[in-house]
């Protein structure tokens, strides 16, 4: 059962309208050194009130990590200052350690010396504090957040597509065995009847070509394809084959496409495939009424006996 996009998405804002607003609230960890503690930080976040910002201070990376165990943030401030806390490597043990939370690098060198070396170790940003504003720094965390929360969301999301597609599958595969299972039925019914015919033993043309039709058939539709299938009925007729042997040659088709699809959705082959086994199936009885139907009328009828 599908849900509408419209539907789940009526109320909720706008991607563009969340990414062109602050947020309202934000708790944030500053790991500092113990000569550049964050009352400075603390002061200019209050002094700034598009967004309240709760600034918590862990003076050195043990006590950082700590903080970090104990409670949640939603973004960390690092302090870089060469000789007593590297910055770098901090987060880059960090993330090496699991911890996925926002990081920006706040530190005393220009942007153009630093900023690459802070993304290479897979922080969210880097900040020369002689030449940034509170501001800007508040965009910058909050962007460092938004960002974050889209890559979470769209972790959930793509996990979710997975679970669907793999539901897909498992009821495709499901279907599948139970159409095999009532085709098995109906040979052994028919073997006793002295009507037997291996899947192996029909012309490989015949199978190729079949493979072939079902593919097409999945992407365009029956409407392109009538004549096409008129045609494979009338081959399927003159070599004899009846509906057990083609739901057969179809099932084997359905299951190769079906291994074959990747993580793409098997809901859609699903559908097209059954449309086109019924499809067949109706060319193949009318073959088989016509061809009847010739017979009856090549045979010789007696003449009328005079009473």
């Amino acid at each position: 059962m599908s849900v509408d996009l419209q539907e789940m998405t009526q109320g909720l804002p706008s991607a563009a309208a969340v990414w062109q607003r602050l947020p309202p609230r934000m708790r944030v960890l500053y790991i500092a050194t113990s000569r550049r503690t964050g009352g400075w930080l603390t002061e200019a976040f209050a002094a700034d009130s598009a967004s309240q910002v709760l600034l918590e201070e862990a003076i050195g990376t043990a006590a950082g990590l700590a903080r970090l165990r104990n409670a949640i943030f939603d973004a960390i401030l690092v302090c870089h200052e060469p000789g007593e806390l590297d910055a770098l490597d901090l987060v880059e043990g960090y993330r090496a350690g699991g911890a996925n939370e926002p990081i920006v690098v706040l530190g005393m060198q220009s942007e153009q010396e630093m900023a690459a070396l802070c993304y290479e170790v897979d922080a969210d940003g880097y900040v020369c504090v002689p030449t940034t504003t509170t501001r800007n720094l508040i965009w910058v965390v909050a962007r460092a957040v938004q960002r974050h929360q889209l890559i979470r969301e769209n972790q959930r999301l793509t996990q979710a597509e997975q679970t669907r597609l793999q539901r897909e599958r498992d009821e495709a595969n499901r279907l599948l065995e139970q159409q095999r299972s009532l085709v098995h039925r109906s040979k052994n019914e028919q073997d006793n009847q002295g009507d037997s015919l291996r899947l192996d033993a029909l012309p490989p043309e015949l199978t190729r070509h079949y493979r072939e039709l079902l593919r097409t058939y999945v992407i365009m539709g029956s409407g392109n394809l009538v004549d096409e299938l008129k045609c494979l009925a009338d081959l399927l007729v003159g070599a004899g084959i009846h509906a057990r042997h083609v739901m057969q040659l179809h099932l084997t088709a359905v299951t190769e496409l079906i291994h074959g699809l990747g993580m793409r959705s098997a809901r859609h082959v699903m559908n097209r495939a059954d449309l086109l086994a019924m499809e067949v199936l109706l060319h193949l009885s009318d073959g088989y009424r016509r061809r009847q139907e010739r017979a009856h009328s090549s045979v010789p009828k007696r003449m009328p006996v005079p009473e």
